[in-house]
């Protein structure tokens, strides 16, 4: 109840945007337009922006003396119930700027944990976004609450007593400590899942939030997954089997959108759903070909991925939302700088045959070729490479069964060598057969 009625108080509150830009090529007119979105979808009304270009924050009040005053004016003029910074303050900043303009102040971060805690749907998801929220106001406790400076006294007690402020940094540093046992246990069930589809070849869906991965995801599987024009719709990993034309069946999976900047403790503390991901054979990069700072965005996923040290997984660019581009020229000029990204829309399913080739083509490179020789009665191995690679050929004697095939990496180091010689075909032996085959 109480978590509804702070919902519906957000829903009708009044906010200004605040930045302090850094570099001088940051377009002031482009430098709020994310921190907007994020608002807009916590549920906040944006009454007005300010910016402010440093070449560093002010250490006590993040603006310098007369922007925090004029920041102080708008929020007068404009009854404003918060302030929103588009930059992670220190916790003295924040209390510095609350003192100086008489209304709450927000950063970056605890914008995005508000908007993780408001769409979390699972008990893992509401976990770690628990975890993050403790994690980012332990060093804020003293903000948070209006009682701190007074004296715990009771019966026993000698002298003073402990702050009240030690007594709910105790209580918050407890609770991180259970939540994050308990993530770790759903950590270790997660990979033990994630294990367990090691025979099937997996593709994981990564990529800014509101990128249309949950579209793509619905369009590839049916799989009936929430997808919405806000940012983090989907914090939830969704797993789905995806026929994949002239290949078969593979698991596609769904992750949360990423972010530019995107806080540390909520990387940490999703550890579990990015976890698809780690293990995926292979990511597709989703992108919202038709938003202006798809190059940005880009590059951020590519960030977050390096962060989470996965950076070096094999992955294919998929521009997206081709189908509201204003031109065609824009996605020429984009595909002219990838190359190797496949353009499609997932609404209209444009592009979605050279999606399915280049996934196979992607999933092919990770292929051995090879030559195995096993008892003739081994019809277990043969059934087991038939199910996971392809048979190019066989070869029968009276005793033994020569087998030339096409088996994923990770398929061919689960073929029990005392059961079997096993030996990968030189690329001199490739060219023979391709030669005899033209032939």
């Amino acid at each position: 109840m109480q978590e509804h009625q702070r919902k519906q108080s957000l829903a009708r509150e009044t906010a200004i945007l605040a930045k302090v830009l850094f570099s001088q090529n940051d377009d002031s007119d482009d430098a709020l337009v994310e921190c907007e979105r994020l608002a807009s979808t916590a549920g906040m009304h944006i009454a007005s922006d300010i910016t402010q270009r440093r070449n560093s924050m002010n250490v006590a009040t993040a603006f310098g003396k007369g922007k925090v005053e004029e920041l102080a004016a708008l929020v007068e003029q404009h009854e404003a119930d918060v302030v929103i910074f588009d930059n992670d303050l220190s916790p003295a900043q924040t209390r510095n700027l609350e003192t100086a303009v008489h209304v709450k102040v927000i950063d970056r971060t605890e914008l995005i944990l508000d908007i993780f805690a408001t769409n979390a749907s699972s008990p893992e998801s509401r976990l770690a976004v628990e975890l993050a929220q403790l994690e980012y106001s332990l060093p804020r406790l003293k903000r948070m609450w209006t009682h701190l400076d007074r004296v715990k006294m009771g019966v026993g007690m000698r002298g003073p007593g402990e702050k009240q402020l030690e007594v709910d940094r105790r209580l918050v540093e407890k609770r991180i400590s259970d939540l994050r046992r308990e993530l770790q246990v759903i950590e270790k069930r997660k990979e033990r899942l994630v294990q367990s589809r090691s025979d099937v070849m997996t593709v994981s869906l990564v990529g800014y939030t509101n990128a249309g991965k949950s579209t793509v995801m619905n369009a590839l599987t049916a799989a009936d997954v929430l997808a919405e024009d806000k940012l983090f719709a989907t914090l939830d990993t969704c797993t789905r089997r995806w026929h994949l034309p002239n290949w078969g069946p593979i698991l596609l999976s769904d992750t949360v959108g990423f972010i530019k900047n995107l806080p540390h403790r909520l990387v940490a503390s999703f550890k579990a759903t990015l976890e698809e991901a780690r293990h995926a054979d292979l990511l597709l990069h989703i992108a919202d070909g038709a938003n202006p700072a798809v190059y940005d965005q880009i590059q951020a996923v590519y960030q977050v991925l390096e962060e989470i040290d996965i950076e070096e997984k094999d992955s294919l660019l998929v521009i997206n939302k081709i189908d509201q581009m204003p031109t065609p020229q824009l996605l020429d000029v984009i595909l002219n700088r990838y190359p190797h990204a496949v353009a499609i829309s997932a609404v209209t399913k444009e592009g979605f045959d050279s999606l399915s080739m280049a996934v196979s083509d992607a999933l092919s490179r990770s292929f051995l070729e090879l030559h195995v020789q096993t008892d003739v009665a081994n019809g277990k191995l043969m059934a087991f490479i038939a199910a996971r690679g392809e048979i190019l050929s066989k070869q029968f004697s009276d005793t033994e069964v020569s087998i030339h095939c096409r088996l994923p990496v990770k398929f061919a180091g689960q073929i029990d060598r005392t059961q079997a010689t096993v030996s990968e075909v030189s690329g001199d032996d490739q060219r023979q057969r391709q030669t005899t085959e033209e032939a």
